[in-house]
């Protein structure tokens, strides 16, 4: 028996099927993009930093090691936001590509499509949640003083 090849009608229903993921994946890409450039401006700010440290000192020199340990504890959850929205990405690229094989190949395993997807929501919940932290940690860098704004 010769194997037969899915119609255009069934790869046009797993197109429209994949179309949330992929539009997911652009919603992430997004976010890695927003993530990088905070990293970026965070590791600068440390270079600057790390380039005045030696030379302060008292209270300028207190401000900038405080200041640092701030910013290091922003890298390290820009960081852990990072891996997490990454690995949504693969995983919903994963489901988009398992979409396609199950339908040329003719498999049945939409459970464990179904668990990647939901895995990749988590993943990309607990980024959220973690960038979200991140730009509550940053506020406590900016602080203007009430004689300034009273």
């Amino acid at each position: 028996m010769i194997p037969t090849l899915p119609g255009i009608t069934t790869v046009a229903q797993t197109i429209t099927l994949a179309l949330s993921p992929i539009f997911m994946l652009t919603a992430i890409g997004q976010l890695l993009n927003v993530l990088t450039g905070r990293l970026s401006r965070v590791v600068d700010r440390v270079r600057e930093l790390e380039r005045l440290h030696p030379d302060s000192t008292g209270a300028e020199h207190d401000r900038h090691v405080w200041e640092l340990r701030l910013l290091d504890r922003r890298i390290s959850i820009i960081n852990r936001s990072l891996i997490m929205a990454v690995s949504s990405a693969v995983l919903t690229a994963f489901v988009v590509a398992a979409l396609f094989v199950a339908t040329l190949a003719k498999l049945h395993f939409a459970s464990a499509v179904a668990v990647a997807f939901i895995l990749s929501m988590l993943l990309l919940i607990a980024s959220l949640i973690s960038f979200m932290i991140e730009v509550r940690v940053s506020l406590h860098a900016i602080h203007v003083r009430r004689e300034l704004i009273d």
